[in-house]
């Protein structure tokens, strides 16, 4: 068998300092033959030879050519040598285009972005007044790292716990106690499910309640979250208006009677922040129990109260088992924390235990444990207080600012919670106008009819305070009353 023999000449790149000198050898050789610079049937020279003329040992070149051949990229056989093998490249000329692959240009003829980010940019850098954030600054970082270092150290304890698509039952047990105390959810630690958060909450209910074209209420204005879900599973989604009172159920009767169920905010509605009346939580709960459906309340941040106590939860008024309770960890805490709870009525946990085993089968121990302990020790319930005496004082600075910068311009809602409040216009701009001009001062204002799904713009942007100081605040509604009255 005849073979390509040839004075062997290949340059090879400098290699970079935190690279081997295996795998930059290994790395260099590889791509070589891929790019066709190696060609097909080219001996390369005896190990002793390449480590010589290379200035590398022996033994580097030995191992790297030894690799090259379990990979099937060269062949050799004694009394012939090493040489290139013929590789069938999925690509055989570098292309010089930057046109994506057919399948993924299939996706992007389909695609649509979500409403609420169609050109919606902002900078990676928090800015007044950006929703929804927690003040990050003020989580007690240092106790949580003592308790994560105390579970690092002892690592055994808690890697050998059982596996459950539940969650990490301690934590469960220490959920249902918080809950049972501060929401009034009448709930055991084995109706919830720790989760990522609320949006895989919502997807998996979505995807185990609902087929394709069922019909579900969602208030307009919503959260867009849930009508991504239940756009996902082509759910027939049911804009039902939302006024001072919160949902309309007697609006939602008229427009679909027999929809398979109901996505609800009622504690803190989102976006406009109203609270649903106890009799609208009494008549939706009538027309669940009567019709058969199901209630999703999502309590995403209903522990921020300013006045008064917070307010119970609907399932604690549900005597049907009509009603999940879904919540997050990240608003009160921190973002990153993806860690959630699902609270489901006792005939509904091997369903949905069953269902998330198609997707996953439990998220990660180590947040569990900790956060299991913050509870369980005293830190979240403090950490609570603090914030609603910070969270309350920011959202004064903003009112006071409004009222001192902003009249005639915008109105800022009077309801005291949250982490976020809307304001309405009162200068003839649209939601979008009020937004543009606003991020061109620096300001993110983001417009409430983003949030739309059939009503008219309501005219308001949404206000986040939690996460921006005293300062910060007031400096932004400077800047938001010369956007508004350009």
């Amino acid at each position: 068998m005849s073979r390509t023999v040839s004075s062997f000449e290949f340059t090879l790149r400098k290699r970079p300092q935190h690279q081997t000198l295996t795998n930059w050898l290994y790395g260099e050789l590889r791509h070589a033959i891929l790019e066709g610079r190696l060609r097909p049937e080219t001996r390369l020279p005896a190990s002793r030879d390449f480590a010589r003329q290379y200035g590398l040992s022996r033994g580097t070149v030995v191992s790297v050519f030894e690799r090259l051949q379990d990979e099937g990229y060269v062949s050799s056989r004694v009394g012939f040598g090493t040489w290139i093998n013929r590789v069938a490249l999925a690509q055989p000329k570098r292309q010089t285009t930057s046109a994506p692959p057919a399948y993924i240009r299939n996706v992007a003829s389909a695609y649509v972005r979500p409403k609420p980010y169609v050109d919606l940019i902002w900078p990676q850098e928090i800015r007044p007044f950006r929703a929804a954030d927690p003040a990050t600054t003020e989580f007690p970082s240092k106790v949580w790292g003592q308790i994560a270092a105390k579970h690092a150290r002892n690592f055994g304890a808690w890697l050998k716990t059982p596996g459950d698509g539940r969650g990490y039952k301690p934590l469960r047990d220490a959920v249902a106690d918080y809950l049972r105390a501060s929401r009034g959810v009448r709930c055991s630690s084995e109706q919830i499910m720790i989760v990522s958060g609320v949006q895989q909450a919502l997807d998996l209910l979505a995807r185990l309640l609902l087929k394709p074209r069922d019909p579900v209420w969602m208030e307009d204005p919503g959260y867009f979250g849930a009508s991504i879900a239940f756009g996902n599973v082509g759910a027939r989604i049911i804009p039902v208006p939302v006024d001072e009172e919160g949902l309309s159920v007697t609006a939602g009767k008229k427009l679909c009677p027999h929809a398979k169920g109901v996505y609800l905010t009622p504690a803190h509605q989102f976006p406009l922040g109203v609270t649903m009346s106890l009799e609208r939580r009494m008549a939706v709960l009538d027309w669940a129990s009567h019709a058969g459906t199901f209630v999703i309340e999502d309590d995403y941040d209903s522990e921020f109260r300013f006045e008064g106590q917070p307010i119970p939860a609907l399932q604690s008024l549900d005597d049907h088992s009509n009603v999940i309770l879904i919540g997050s960890f990240s608003k009160i805490l921190f973002p990153s924390l993806r860690l959630g709870y699902v609270v489901l009525p006792p005939s509904l946990v091997d369903y949905f235990l069953s269902f998330r085993y198609r997707t996953d089968f439990r998220n990660s121990n180590f947040d569990q444990v900790v956060l299991c302990d913050f509870i369980g020790d005293g830190h979240l319930a403090r950490h609570l207080r603090r914030m609603r005496d910070l969270y309350a004082t920011r959202l004064e600075a903003l009112i006071d600012g409004g009222r001192e910068y902003l009249g005639g311009l915008l109105e800022i809602s009077n309801v005291r919670a949250g982490l976020c409040t809307v304001g309405f216009l009162k200068n003839g701009m649209t939601s979008r106008q009020a937004e543009k001009a606003s991020a061109a001062r620096g300001v993110e204002a983001i417009g409430i009819d983003r949030y739309t799904l059939k009503r008219p713009d309501p005219q308001g942007v949404l206000l986040g305070f939690a996460a921006h100081t005293e300062p910060a605040i007031r400096k932004a509604v400077i800047q938001l009353s010369r956007a508004l009255g350009q």
